[in-house]
């Protein structure tokens, strides 16, 4: 008989337990080449969470991996495989800062974030479009072409960076910088106006829509006739047909939103940190969702506690990297090999082990007698 676990051990303590594993095997690690590991440790803790202004940062690269790994589990439930997010991150960039450089000399500020935000959403959603549409009408798999489709983002940003859109006077590929105002507001200034004291940190409004779009996916995924197909269509596709449902559509659909998910994510850096279109802004984020949403099981609970660890290690491999000379940002890298590993490759690893734990426990409903 198949043996199952509760809900909150196969999407908690299974993906708690391979985290563990990935600190201890991190640790052996770091004393492997001479350094503390509980050291180590306890440098990352501070420099993610407890020092002045720590906690802003980790958040600010969390909301990044939100919007990236949300972008990748909702394309997962149909059976889609997204590995396109950098290059959908880089179009809803270039969409919304079109807009601001287009409509920043004639509009005021707060009008342009409004429509720059859409336009990032509705780019990112037509970089996913074009390989759903691919793989639905033509049989190219999507995984293929969400790649290549990267390759093309990162060649029309470099050659517009490098080209029409440079600053004047500049040899740095970069855009002008937005007017005064066309930026998203940081959240330190926001609670500094109304009484509250927070550190400087580029935490900004965007980490409130990255939750807002983890509930608003919870809402698709579970609570919405939509969200039912793309799972059933993931589950089955041909039950799915039987069903009444069009496998085209649904690819196309779930395309869009996985795309336009990882468009949001330029909100963060364009708009709320660097007020203009940079090369290379995505930094690999849109592949890190790819961890996040392994290791989060695809929901956005999970994910959002992903996030805020590899934001965590973003933030916490800086401050080893300065304290340690042995420790480097490449061992930060390392780390995340390591729970890719663990989350994805060896995800299931432990999961016989705790099959046996909870079958144990449970108890059992044969011989039993009713005394009367």
């Amino acid at each position: 008989m198949e043996r199952t676990l509760p809900p909150w051990v196969d999407m908690g303590l299974l993906p708690l337990i391979n985290v563990l594993v990935v600190f201890v095997v991190t640790g052996i690690f770091i004393a492997i080449i001479g350094e503390n590991p509980f050291s180590a440790l306890t440098v990352m803790l501070k420099g993610a969470f407890i020092d002045k202004g720590a906690l802003g940062y980790t958040l600010f690269y969390a909301t990044n991996f939100i919007f990236t790994g949300l972008a990748v589990a909702v394309a997962f439930h149909a059976m889609l495989f997204n590995i396109g997010g950098e290059g959908q991150a880089m179009m809803g960039g270039l969409g919304l800062t079109m807009t601001a450089l287009v409509l920043d000399p004639i509009l005021p500020p707060f009008l342009v974030v409004l429509l720059a935000i859409p336009m990032a959403t509705l780019m990112g959603a037509l970089w996913g479009v074009i390989p759903g549409w691919l793989q639905a009408k033509r049989g190219s798999h999507v995984l293929i072409t969400t790649i290549m489709f990267n390759f093309i983002a990162s060649s029309i940003i470099v050659w517009l960076l490098a080209g029409p859109l440079i600053e004047p006077g500049q040899m740095s590929p970069q855009t002008r910088s937005f007017a005064d105002g066309v930026q998203l507001a940081q959240l330190h200034t926001i609670f500094n106006t109304i009484g509250f004291s927070l550190p400087s940190s580029p935490l900004n409004v965007s980490f409130t829509l990255a939750l807002g779009a983890s509930f608003g996916v919870w809402l698709l995924l579970w609570r919405t006739r939509l969200g039912y197909i793309i799972r059933a269509s993931g589950h089955s596709k041909r039950a799915a047909l039987y069903a009444g449902y069009s496998p085209t559509g649904t690819i196309v659909i779930t395309m869009a939103i996985s795309g336009a998910l990882a468009g949001l994510m330029a909100l963060n850096e364009v708009l709320g940190v660097q007020e203009r279109l940079t090369l290379n802004f995505t930094a690999g984020y849109g592949f890190t969702g790819i961890a996040v949403a392994l290791m989060g099981r695809n929901h956005p609970v999970g994910i959002l506690l992903a996030s805020l660890l590899f934001g965590a290690l973003y933030q916490g491999g800086a401050e080893l990297d300065f304290q340690f000379q042995s420790i480097t940002r490449e061992i930060v890298l390392i780390v995340q090999g390591f729970i890719v590993l663990f989350s994805g490759a060896l995800a299931h690893m432990f999961r016989p082990m705790l099959e046996k734990v909870f079958a144990t426990a449970k108890p059992s409903h044969k011989d039993v007698s009713h005394d009367k």
